[in-house]
């Protein structure tokens, strides 16, 4: 395992980390703790040291398995959760510094742990990075050793960028991947100017950049890849990094012409991400172990070369960026 450090966290954390969206089982079929516990326990045993969750996930259950895990393994390992998505509807409104704190709280029982070592605001309405009250409650709870640091989890690289002006906030949680590229453009420059950690979700596409889904591919109706496409649960972008299915397939095509010896993209598609060096960490999902080995062979695949960086940029200018580009 490789580490790097996350902006002025100081926190050295694997470079491909662990996100429990689906720890105990595929999005949406309920929770199995024991599956979960196998995932987690394969995780640390790889050297992964940085987890991310969310009070949200399989309505807490993901916490609870995250923080038996943590307490469990006898190492030192970062937990990440997040706060805010339990505000119903999810608007600006709903947003206090008392309803965020009390969040905070309930997660910390949940885990079982005495402090959080990083809290992130989760995809929070553009107009809540504009109320400095929201940021000053996180000083607040640092001060009385309820959390080490503050992070926000983001749609749009406008409230990246907006977010790293406070000075209390460390991190930027955003999607990034090769059909998702304007998060290396401007925000890049400012995170490094700033010192912000970089951690990237969503790398895989919604899984499009396995390069093992075809136009055929049924998903269940339950599943956001099927339901969301049109943002008719949450924000577009979080599904298939906002590409309509179909160009999309017609992109993965491409890259697959480009590896022809690799069966599945993921190592390749992880690889293009830490080939940026301002990225701290990746949070691929896994909804069983071998999702978990899957994803740290991008840690054996080779820089990809100039040309095929070229090719790959090449593909993305034609089949994805008019699609995403000027939304996210």
């Amino acid at each position: 395992m490789n580490y790097r450090t996350l902006g002025k966290t100081g926190f050295e954390i694997s470079e491909i980390s662990l996100g429990t969206w689906q720890v105990g089982g595929k999005w949406g079929s309920g929770f199995n703790h024991d599956l979960a516990a196998k995932s987690l326990r394969e995780a640390i045993d790889a050297g992964i040291n940085f987890i991310d969750t969310a009070d949200v996930y399989e309505s807490g259950e993901s916490e609870i398995a995250v923080g038996r895990a943590v307490r469990e393994c006898g190492k030192r390992i970062y937990v990440a959760t997040k706060c805010g998505r339990q505000i119903q509807p999810h608007i600006n409104a709903g947003y206090t510094p008392q309803v965020l704190r009390n969040y905070v709280e309930d997660s910390l029982k949940r885990l079982g742990l005495e402090c959080i070592d990083l809290i992130q605001l989760h995809c929070p309405p553009t107009e809540v990075y504009y109320r400095p009250e929201i940021f000053a409650e996180f000083e607040k709870l640092k001060a009385e050793g309820k959390i080490l640091n503050l992070g926000v989890s983001v749609e749009k690289v406008e409230e990246a960028l907006k977010a790293i002006e406070y000075d209390n906030v460390t991190t930027v949680q955003i999607i990034y991947n090769i059909f998702r590229q304007r998060p290396q453009e401007l925000f890049f420059q400012r995170a490094a100017e700033k010192n912000i950690g970089i951690i990237v979700r969503v790398p895989l596409a919604s899984g499009l950049l396995t390069g093992t889904y075809s136009k055929n591919t049924k998903f269940e109706a339950t599943d956001h890849r099927q339901g969301n496409r049109n943002g008719e649960w949450f924000d577009r972008g979080e599904t298939f990094a906002g590409i309509p299915y179909e160009t999309g397939i017609k992109a993965v095509e491409k890259l697959k012409a480009l590896f022809p010896s690799q069966e599945n993209l993921s190592p390749m598609a992880l690889r293009w991400i830490l080939m940026h060096k301002e990225v701290s960490t990746i949070i691929p999902g896994a909804s069983r172990p071998e999702q978990v080995i899957q994803n740290l062979e991008a840690l054996k695949f080779a820089d990809i070369s100039a040309d095929k960086m070229v090719a790959i940029q090449q593909i993305y200018d034609e089949y994805v960026k008019p699609h995403v580009h000027h939304y996210w």
